[in-house]
């Protein structure tokens, strides 16, 4: 749920603090007045390209932040707690800078983050519509996204992908070693030497690591020694001696407690420090003939680190790299030596495909049975669009396989009675489509797990009743109490339907035009709703009419 959006000094806004409530929130505003400010602001603190013109006039840098309660949304739970950007509460804290030159500056929950990071987070909070994402809907690649989300096959869509990466890269594999067979052959032979001196090296990178900090050791033997005899001296041979020291506390603190049996402890942290003080001793001592004994481990580490940096300079590697590098040319062996064998290839790839054909059955059925949902949903919305005898269809068509299955996904229509359903762009007017698009999303959003929707003017085209309609449909997403519903309208049918209704204005001050956004009482939306129906002009007719809509 997005409980807090702060806009400083972005485009005609000078300083602006939003506290939202959940269910329903209209927007409304004249033309001009400034409701993209909200969208455009919360996209910026999403992750969204920010450019230097949303700096407002006369100021270094605008400042965006918004706050949120992930309380329940378990995949961005899961998200910031895989990035290490967790808080110990369900808020979380999203801030975008942009400054006067266009550079920008991303932070969640206080730490510093990449513009990627703000953008992977902010698709798991918020889904915003435009009044243009109907033209989306034409795509085939939109009707497959919408119809896999309202699914639930995501996890079957990141398995056909993989399976068919998998399967298409061992196919062009073997095509391409057909035909340069000799250079494969050859590059098996270098792949092999390679890894016989990689064994042979015996490296691993905490070895390394070992090896380096045995090296500045050794290095430093001479100055390591005459430190450690010092301060052994300084403990047991100088005059005083620390261990004189403490020897004379101990026989004091012991007269004095039996004086007072309260000294009885700290003559009991004397005789501890006493007895760290000689374990010190003792592993000073053996640390001294550790470095006399270490003439053999210095030549070792020597010819080590030789020979590391050898065979890095000749495959032109970093040491750092070798361990990962070295899983990939025994990778690579391994698949040519699979090409080299016809029998094992052809099996590898019948196992491949196998893959495939498993994960693209299992999505296949996913998809046949969201469809029939979808399908009878949206049809049900349709009609209460007025498309009193349409019929909405998620068509299914095989194809060869591919990246995203083995169908493609298309939306059919059909607007009047036992007419043949066709695709929505070949039958749906402008205003047609508005008002299909406003179903299908209403209807998929249903079992969206994105917990916030914005809706930006889609509701263009529509009026009379079907504009309560929608107000109405809007309003039962806000109700199931998963869906937090913003709507920035100009139809106060649909506004009178919210549970909270903003009102966008701006004015001149100190020349300068700034916007403001405020929550309305229940007066405030009388006269803002007679606005909207009556113009310029506000008669008490229009205000009773007002009135009406909001009962």
């Amino acid at each position: 749920m997005l409980e807090n959006l702060s806009i400083k000094n972005f485009i005609i806004v000078d300083k602006l603090e939003l506290n939202f409530k959940g269910g329903f929130s209209a927007l409304t505003g004249e033309t001009g007045a400034g409701k993209s400010i909200l969208i455009g602001a919360l996209s910026l603190a999403l992750g969204q390209r920010g450019e230097s013109g949303v700096v407002r006039n006369n100021t270094d840098k605008s400042d965006i932040s918004a706050t949120f309660n992930t309380q329940g949304n378990t995949y961005a739970q899961e998200w910031l707690k895989e990035n290490e950007l967790e808080s110990e509460e369900d808020n979380l804290l999203l801030r975008r800078v942009v400054f006067k030159d266009g550079r920008s500056k991303g932070f969640i929950n206080g730490i510093p983050s990449t513009i990627n990071q703000l953008k992977s987070i902010g698709e798991l909070l918020i889904d915003i519509y435009s009044q243009n994402s109907h033209h989306s809907l034409l795509k085939n690649s939109t009707q497959r996204e919408i119809l896999d989300n309202f699914s639930g096959s995501g996890d079957e869509v990141k398995e056909i992908k993989e399976a068919y990466k998998n399967w298409r890269n061992l196919y062009e594999e073997n095509e391409s070693f057909k035909k340069n067979k000799e250079a494969y052959i050859e590059e098996i032979k270098e792949l092999e030497e390679k890894n016989k001196q990689f064994k042979a090296l015996d490296f691993s990178l905490s070895s390394w690591q070992e090896i380096q900090a045995n090296h500045k050791m050794l290095a430093n033997s001479s100055e390591l020694i005459n430190g450690v005899q010092d301060c052994i001296s300084r403990i047991d041979n100088e005059t005083p001696s620390v261990t004189n020291q403490i020897n004379q506390l101990q026989t004091d603190l012991s007269s004095l407690s039996k004086l007072d049996e309260r000294l009885i402890n700290q003559l009991k942290m004397i005789d501890s420090v006493s007895l760290e003080v000689a374990e010190l001793v003792r592993e000073l001592d053996q640390y001294l003939h550790k470095l006399d004994l270490n003439e053999e481990l210095k030549s070792k580490v020597e010819s080590q680190i030789q020979d590391t940096f050898e065979f890095c300079r000749k495959y032109r590697v970093k040491p750092e790299e070798l361990d990962s590098m070295s899983i990939n040319w025994q990778d690579r062996y391994d698949l040519l030596e699979k090409l080299i064998d016809k029998k094992e290839i052809t099996e590898a790839l019948i196992e491949a495909k196998r893959s495939y054909d498993e994960a693209a059955s299992v999505l296949f059925r996913k998809r046949k049975e969201g469809a029939l949902e979808l399908s009878k949903i949206v049809t049900e919305k349709l009609r209460d669009l007025s498309f009193t005898d349409g019929k909405f269809e998620v068509n299914l068509k095989l194809i060869e396989p591919s990246i995203n299955g083995n169908e493609s996904v298309e939306f059919l229509i059909s607007t009047y009675l036992n007419a043949e359903p066709k695709a929505i762009q070949k039958v749906a007017s402008g205003g047609e489509l508005s008002r299909i698009s406003l179903a299908i999303r209403v209807a998929s959003i249903k079992k969206a797990n994105v917990p916030v929707m914005i809706f930006d003017e889609v509701d263009v085209g529509i009026g009379g009743g079907v504009a309560e309609v929608v107000g109405k449909l809007l309003k039962d997403l806000a109700d199931d109490r998963r869906h937090q519903i913003f709507v920035i309208t100009h139809l106060p049918q649909v506004a009178a339907q919210s549970s909270n209704h903003y009102k966008v204005s701006k004015d001149q001050v100190d020349n300068e035009t700034i916007s403001q956004i405020n929550l309305l009482d229940e007066n405030g939306r009388v006269k803002e709703l007679a606005r909207m129906l009556g113009g310029v002009e506000i008669t008490e007719t229009t205000m009773e009419h007002a009135k009406e809509l909001l009962n």
